[in-house]
């Protein structure tokens, strides 16, 4: 499955919107995460326990969202975004991955 944030492939020709295909996931905090993270927010720099939290997340996030392409029968999925939301009051994050699935 080829996957762009541009909308086109390279040295290949779109024949077919096959249209829109998405993957999403929804992660909550974890209280001990959060006491980390809460003591890096107080001397500053990355915390790194959020960052694998949301690396972790939009990949899981992009395989669904190739998962919903592959059940179209698309050869690649174009100008694929990703947006994060807070969600359940701030205790919980989504991951929406998203793009266009065509053939080539």
């Amino acid at each position: 499955m080829i996957i762009s944030t541009t909308f086109e492939v390279h040295g290949r020709t779109v024949t077919q919107h096959l249209g829109l295909v998405r993957g999403n996931v929804v992660r909550s905090r974890f209280i001990g995460r959060d006491i980390v993270a809460g003591l890096r927010m107080i001397v500053g720099g990355e915390i790194h326990e959020y960052t694998k939290l949301l690396a972790e997340s939009r990949e899981q996030a992009l395989d669904r969202m190739i998962q919903h392409a592959q059940s179209m029968n698309a050869d690649a999925v174009i100008g694929v975004r990703f947006e994060t939301t807070d969600a359940g009051q701030g205790q919980a994050t989504e991951v929406l991955a998203y793009g266009t699935a065509v053939k080539l």
